[in-house]
C-alpha cells in the first residue's frame, strides 16, 4: 500500500467561530444538507445517525440535474473536536476526516480525505481538490449565519 500522503486531500480552514459553533453546523442534518457537497450542488439528507457506527445517507443533487446517491459510514465522533467519516464504496472508498481546534479567535477546520489506494485518489484528485474548497466555503457560509437563519 502506497504512503498515506500519496493517497490523501488535505486542507484547512479558519472559520471566525468558535469550535463548538462549527460543531453545530456538522452534526445538524438540516444545516449539512446546506452545505455538503460542492458548489451548484444540493442534498437530501434520508437518514443521518450521528454517532459512531451510525449511517448517514443522502442523494446529492447535481447541476447538470443527476442525482448521485452516497452512503456513509459515522467512524468517530469527538464533540467539538472531530468527526471520522466513512465511505465504503468499491470505486471511491475514502476516510474523512474533520478536526475542529481553536486557532485564537477562530476555529481551525482540517479536514483531510484519505482513500483506499493511491490510484483511486488519482482519479479523482483534481474534482476533489476543488469540490473540498468549495464544501469548506459553504460550510463557512453557514457557520456565519444568524441563529435565527440557520
Amino acid at each position: 500500500m502506497k504512503p498515506i500522503e500519496a493517497r490523501t486531500d488535505a486542507r484547512t480552514r479558519d472559520i471566525a467561530a468558535t469550535p463548538a459553533q462549527v460543531y453545530a453546523a456538522i452534526r445538524d442534518p438540516l444545516r449539512v444538507a446546506r452545505w455538503w457537497g460542492p458548489s451548484g450542488f444540493s442534498s437530501t439528507v434520508h437518514r443521518f445517525e450521528f454517532y459512531p457506527g451510525g449511517k448517514w445517507v443522502l442523494t446529492l443533487h447535481g447541476p447538470d440535474g443527476k442525482n448521485y446517491p452516497n452512503e456513509y459510514r459515522l467512524l468517530r465522533v469527538l464533540p467539538e473536536r472531530m468527526v471520522e467519516i466513512e465511505r465504503p464504496s468499491e470505486d471511491h472508498h475514502f476516510v474523512l476526516a474533520i478536526e475542529l481546534a481553536r486557532h485564537g479567535e477562530s476555529t481551525r477546520v482540517s479536514w483531510r480525505q484519505t482513500f483506499a489506494t493511491a490510484a483511486q485518489y488519482q482519479q479523482v484528485a483534481d474534482f476533489v481538490a476543488h469540490a473540498s474548497e468549495q464544501v469548506l466555503d459553504r460550510l463557512s457560509a453557514e457557520v456565519r449565519k444568524p441563529p435565527s437563519v440557520a
